[in-house]
């Protein structure tokens, strides 16, 4: 029960301060998991990554249910997805019965003026962080990733065809190669 409850805490913590979204928590979230408790290995944690981009649902919430699951089973899940929204719910409630009385406020645009570059800056670190696991030198995992960025970039591919396309090459071609 106490590791439950820690879990909970944890994830609490990683929503309560994190802004911009999943992609922001993702080094928050790998760092506690990986190496502060040491509850994954950065390779296990990247495949978390990759299936829970690969299902419906909020990215964040995904991958606090899948730790979760590793962690302790279907109440870790439970635990870990509760302590991730739990801030959100409470922080949306108290912003929208405030909302109307600061919206044109010229301090609240400061403010989300200057948070939005700290965010991409966020999700560049995440970027750079899961790119050294994917062992970029290894085959073609650099041709398989610009292409990728390519498709949903220029093309506009679906981001669901690539992720399957990607795993069918891992089915497929990635021993052959």
């Amino acid at each position: 029960m106490k590791k439950l409850a820690h879990l909970f805490f944890i994830f609490f913590k990683i929503g309560a301060f994190t802004i911009g979204g999943g992609y922001a928590m993702l080094p928050i979230i790998q760092d506690q998991v990986v190496n502060k408790y040491h509850w994954m290995s950065d390779e296990e944690f990247l495949n978390s990554i990759a299936l829970t981009n690969s299902i419906p649902g909020p990215l964040a919430t995904n991958t606090a249910t899948f730790v979760g699951y590793h962690i302790l089973g279907f109440r870790g899940a439970l635990a870990a997805m509760l302590g991730a929204i739990s801030p959100s719910i409470l922080i949306i409630l108290v912003i929208a019965s405030a909302f109307e009385h600061f919206s044109d406020s010229v301090i609240a645009q400061a403010v989300f003026e200057g948070i939005r570059p700290a965010v991409v800056a966020l999700i560049l670190y995440s970027v750079f962080k899961l790119g050294k696991s994917v062992k970029l030198r290894e085959k073609c995992n650099w041709l398989l990733m610009v292409l990728a960025f390519a498709g949903i970039s220029f093309f506009h591919v679906h981001p669901i065809f690539i992720i399957l396309a990607g795993a069918l090459f891992g089915i497929f071609l990635r021993e052959k190669l």
